[in-house]
């Protein structure tokens, strides 16, 4: 097993997904990786903003 192969391993594991079907995996992951653009995408909102009003 190689490093990257180990990483998913262990996201299976670690979440439960190892004894979920392939689709429900999959929506699964939609959903993390939209929660995870909605937190980038405020969190750089949110830092800009803060550097225009207080830094420059």
């Amino acid at each position: 097993m190689n490093w990257i192969q180990r990483k998913i391993y262990l996201y299976n594991v670690t979440f439960g997904l190892y004894m979920l079907d392939w689709w429900e995996r999959c929506l699964f992951n939609i959903l993390v990786i939209v929660l995870m653009w909605f937190i980038l995408y405020n969190s750089s909102r949110y830092v800009t903003d803060f550097c225009r009003r207080y830094i420059w």
